[in-house]
């Protein structure tokens, strides 16, 4: 079997890759790795802003928001039937990381910071340069 993964930062485009990944998944065989990543605010290190509230957990806000991308698109029993993968970095690379060994790097054309008019969003353009495996692209 081989392995499948996705990007998913809970935009629009991320559920249509996710639900195009599963559908992959189902006529291959290959499991599905659902990847959201997180970094600090680049704000909270400026001196002119106050730093973050000390129960701040990015990772577990990062977390939550995957299971719930997942859940709401795919329901409480498909989500469990997807891996799910957060990781610290900048998105792009987290995917090409990711990708290392999958058969196949799937990723919406724009997630969240995506300006309508653009073909491409930076993450996908980046990842479709320089993935370590195929990559597909949903468009709207």
């Amino acid at each position: 079997m081989g392995r499948i993964v996705v990007g998913v930062d809970g935009s629009d485009s991320s559920i249509k890759a996710l639900h195009w990944a599963v559908r992959q998944a189902g006529l291959t065989g290959a499991t599905v790795e659902a990847v959201n990543s997180w970094e600090y605010p680049a704000t909270s290190w400026a001196s002119m802003m106050p730093g973050l509230p000390e129960d701040f957990d990015p990772q577990a806000l990062a977390t939550v928001s995957l299971t719930e991308a997942l859940e709401e698109a795919r329901g409480a029993e498909g989500a469990a039937a997807v891996s799910k993968v957060v990781v610290i970095g900048n998105p792009a690379q987290a995917l090409l990381d990711r990708a290392e060994g999958a058969d196949l790097l799937v990723v919406g054309a724009r997630g969240h910071t995506g300006i309508k008019a653009t073909l491409l969003g930076s993450v996908s353009l980046h990842v479709t340069q320089h993935a370590p495996c195929p990559v597909t692209v949903v468009r709207d």
